[in-house]
């Protein structure tokens, strides 16, 4: 294997790990972001109030996402073993 290939197969790699989490984590920034705006206005500092949004949020993402995550997932890994660079 050249070593352009294996860094072409790195930077899709990169590139695939940062498009596949994208979604999970700006999920739960938002929910975060929000749920903390919630609670400087109404001044409960609850400390699990912040975790159980954004983990039923990110569990939801999840839910809905894994088909297409696991789908981008296999797609690279078939061509990253083929060799097809």
């Amino acid at each position: 294997m050249e070593t352009a290939t294996i860094v072409e197969l790195s930077r899709q790699a990169l590139w695939l790990v940062v498009s596949v989490s994208a979604p999970v984590v700006l999920v739960a920034l938002g929910v975060g972001l929000i749920v903390s705006v919630l609670q400087a206005a109404s001044q409960i500092q609850e400390f699990t109030l912040s975790f159980v949004p954004k983990i039923l949020a990110v569990l939801l993402v999840l839910a809905v996402a894994a088909p297409w995550m696991g789908e981008q997932l296999v797609r690279f890994a078939q061509v990253a073993l083929s060799g097809a660079f």
